[in-house]
């Protein structure tokens, strides 16, 4: 479960009293916290005991915590970190449980601290209520300051108070991104006052092109008709081509981009963003020295207005893998290397080759080759099958490009520095993927969410949901867990046909770098789709370390039904699916008679859809073979859910009844009895029940 905590890793709480160190004792093994408490208390095991002064003792855990958790009145918690509390960005996230355990209070570094995200994770713990105060998680909105966090952006310059106050009041807010991922765009609720677009002017009228407006609605102009626009009457066109009037001015501005803002101070307040974009690519004398690499790739910036937060990593020929230069920058930097062959390199056309560098390494060009390379995919090359350098940054050949398909992506051709307090030489180029580089190792939480109300969901499932970044399943199951999705996550909902597409789109999202709720109604390793995810793993050559993999069981559909109608499932029993989308029927159709023959309790897997109706109708006809027509069977739809149906029939009269998708089927063994409106399946062969009957 700790796990599920790790961003917020040291992780303290805080007791005083031996009511609240009980209420967090379990919070604390769940969330891999340290539980301190005053030498009152040491009768507590698993604990830690401070001496001396909280507030002292307070003050020696701040600098080195990322979280704190109190179970103490919000006042007292107040006092003790007023001293301490110096900057949002960089103070731990403060939260507050009520020795009652009703309510967990974010109560300072909401945002960037984690400290609403925490409350979130620790109310499902605790079964309790998150109190989250921000005006941003109010209106539905991610904050500003962490709009950027899940795909490894860089937080740059800007005023990031007045920002927020602009968005939190429902003021327009222009969005300027010119790199990065736009999937935060997707998931903004219909509300929000967001107005995106390049460079902030409006596009040509009159020629049928589409403007925006600071709403996100879209008007088509050009028919000489009359629009209204907010409160605005619109006048008629007459003159194509002309701007007839600008949308309201914006009160704030979002610049999401590898470049630096230009110079020019700006009257509105304005932030930026910087996406992991720029690989940079780099030919050295060998021996070139850490600090010239360094200068070089720090002056090529200044000259072109690129933000150095904005590089991706580094990228050169394999020969320069160990060059010592190159490698102290990257540990210096947490850079990653990418290295690639000269038979790779020399494929790659570049606007300035050099015949001088194709005699020395055996392509002519370096930097640049190595610069656009670095910038494509990394499933664009494939590592060797047998031999080669070994390590997971070596390449030997392109795909799926031919040589000359590979993208320029370059921005900045090659800039040659020297320098004569420096040993060596240095090459740098620039080029710009249209992916960004997350520097995070991805996720998969692979969910089951049990029968579709959230009290039958485990703790550690809800826990999950709520700290994935992305969340992804069939849309029914996405809006029945809609309670535990929080502001700026990204959600994806794919019909329910598409199983291996989900699938594939959470293995794309995890190797990227999110972690990625993938959900299942009831158990997700049973017809879930963690088996599915798993062979796609599997078949990518997944080494079976990264992306993670974490399970969350859930009930499943046949404990779900069962526990409706009382105990059917006390003796052996099995389960069967009767889809044959992937299952031969003749398969189908044997363990049917198996399981019909072995006298097993048997739960029924979708029983029936619109255009498959035979296979119900086929499978009470083999257990009436050697069933009794008077066998109990169980048909409940939805269970545990609002249109909940639950029917106790016997095995002759199954097709009298509605029958679909949603619907589990449990069919009982020549034991099984019927006392009320309990269905009972006696835990031995003793002679409760019906006589056995064999018709076979």
């Amino acid at each position: 479960m700790s796990q599920l905590f790790q961003d917020f890793q040291p992780l303290a709480a805080i007791a005083t009293t031996p009511i609240g160190a009980q209420k967090l004792q379990p919070l604390c093994q769940a969330a891999g916290a340290t539980l301190w408490l005053p030498e009152s208390l040491t009768n507590l095991e698993n604990t830690q005991v401070y001496t001396g002064s909280l507030k002292t003792h307070i003050a020696s855990l701040w600098h080195n915590h990322r979280a704190f958790v109190f179970c103490l009145a919000t006042g007292a918690v107040v006092r003790l970190i007023a001293p301490l509390v110096k900057d949002k960005s960089s103070d731990p996230a403060v939260l507050v449980v009520d020795q009652a355990t009703r309510f967990v209070i974010s109560l300072c570094s909401g945002h960037q601290g984690g400290a609403d995200q925490l409350a979130q994770l620790i109310a499902h713990q605790l079964g309790t209520t998150p109190i989250v105060t921000g005006a941003a998680a109010d209106l539905g909105l991610p904050g500003i300051d962490l709009l950027g966090v899940p795909f490894g952006w860089y937080r740059g310059t800007g005023d990031w108070t007045k920002v927020s106050a602009a968005v939190a009041c429902g003021e327009t807010v222009q969005v300027i991104q010119e790199a990065g991922s736009r999937l935060w765009q997707s998931q903004l609720p219909e509300t929000h006052t967001f107005e995106f677009g390049g460079d902030g002017e409006m596009g040509r009228w009159g020629d049928g092109e589409m403007g925006r407006w600071g709403d996100g609605e879209m008007r088509r102009w050009g028919d000489g008709e009359t629009r209204r626009h907010g409160d605005t009457e619109m006048g008629r066109i007459e003159i194509p081509g002309k701007i007839l009037f600008t949308p309201s001015e914006p009160k704030a501005r979002i610049w999401i981009s590898p470049k630096l803002k230009s110079g020019q101070t700006s009257h509105i307040p304005e932030v930026e963003w910087h996406p992991r974009v720029l690989w940079v690519g780099i030919g050295c004398e060998r021996g070139t020295s850490k600090q010239l690499i360094e200068q070089a790739i720090q002056q090529t910036c200044q000259d072109y207005h690129l933000a150095i937060p904005a590089i991706a990593g580094i990228a050169t020929i394999d020969r320069k893998a160990d060059e010592i230069g190159i490698l102290e920058l990257c540990e210096q930097c947490n850079f990653p290397l990418r290295t690639f062959p000269a038979e790779v390199l020399s494929s790659v056309n570049v606007p300035t080759p050099s015949k001088i560098v194709a005699a020395e390494v055996g392509t002519p060009s370096v930097a640049e080759a190595a610069a656009i390379c670095g910038s494509l995919p990394p499933s664009t090359f494939t590592p060797p099958k047998v031999g080669g350098l070994g390590g997971q940054n070596d390449f030997v050949y392109v795909s799926p490009y031919q040589a000359e398909q590979i993208p320029n992506s370059l921005i900045v051709p090659k800039q040659i520095f020297k320098s004569p307090e420096q040993p060596g030489a240095v090459t740098v180029a620039i080029a710009q993927s249209e992916q960004e580089y997350t520097g995070r190792t991805g996720q998969l939480f692979l969910i089951g969410i049990g029968p579709g109300q959230l009290d039958q969901m485990t703790l550690a499932a809800k826990t999950a949901v709520t700290q994935a970044d992305a969340v992804i399943g069939y849309s029914l199951y996405i809006d029945l867990i809609a309670p535990l999705r929080r502001p700026g996550q990204i959600i994806e909902a794919l019909p329910i046909t598409q199983e291996r597409q989900r699938a594939n789109r959470a293995i794309e999202l995890a190797e990227w770098g999110l972690t990625v709720a993938v959900i299942s109604s009831g158990d997700c390793g049973i017809y879930g789709m963690a088996g599915l995810v798993l062979e796609q793993l599997r078949a990518s050559g997944w080494d079976g370390k990264t992306p993670g993999v974490q399970m969350f069981p859930g009930i499943t559909a046949l404990q779900a039904a069962a526990s409706r109608v009382g105990a059917p499932l006390m003796h052996d029993f099995c389960a069967i699916s009767l889809s044959d989308l992937l299952t031969p029927w003749e398969v189908i159709a044997k363990r049917l008679e198996a399981a019909a023959k072995a006298d097993f309790v048997t739960a029924l897997y979708n029983p029936r859809s619109r255009s498959r109706t035979q296979q119900i109708a086929s499978a009470q006809a083999i257990f009436l073979k050697y069933r009794h027509p008077q066998t109990p069977v169980a048909i409940v739809r939805s269970a545990y859910r609002e249109d909940e149906q639950i029917t106790l029939i016997t095995l002759d009269k199954l097709l009298d009844i509605q029958i679909d998708m949603l619907t589990t089927v449990l069919i009982g063994n020549q034991s099984t009895a019927i006392y009320g409106d309990w269905m009972i399946t006696p835990r031995g062969y003793l002679g409760f029940g019906r006589e056995a009957v064999s018709n076979g």
